[in-house]
């Protein structure tokens, strides 16, 4: 037909390689049942601490600072997570907010 622009072949999208991940093998897992959270402009910190019975302090673990794209693409993770959790196992207990502190870690479900 005349005047019709041919429009150019968009190129097909290639397939992302699988990402590799790799653990060391002298890297320990870290129990934390309390993360501190703070942030700036540019960055979120997460410093991930461990409470126990009776101890007057918590230490921590770990600190993770990561951007804010990333922290929401993380919150976006552990949504779909725990969602999938739930399905499979059932809904997760949260203490309410009139609990004491040390039911709502340590009292074990109800």
């Amino acid at each position: 037909m005349a005047g019709m622009v041919q429009q150019p072949k968009q190129p097909a999208p290639q397939p992302q390689p699988q990402l590799q991940i790799e653990l060391p093998p002298t890297l320990d897992a870290t129990y934390s049942n309390l993360v501190v959270i703070q942030h700036s402009p540019s960055e979120f910190i997460f410093d991930f601490a461990r409470i126990l019975p009776n101890m007057p302090t918590a230490k921590v673990g770990a600190r993770i600072v990561m951007t804010p794209m990333h922290t929401k693409l993380l919150l976006r993770a552990l949504q779909e997570n725990i969602e999938k959790y739930e399905a499979q196992f059932g809904a997760i207990y949260v203490p309410q907010e009139g609990d004491a502190l040390a039911s709502q870690l340590f009292g074990g479900q109800r």
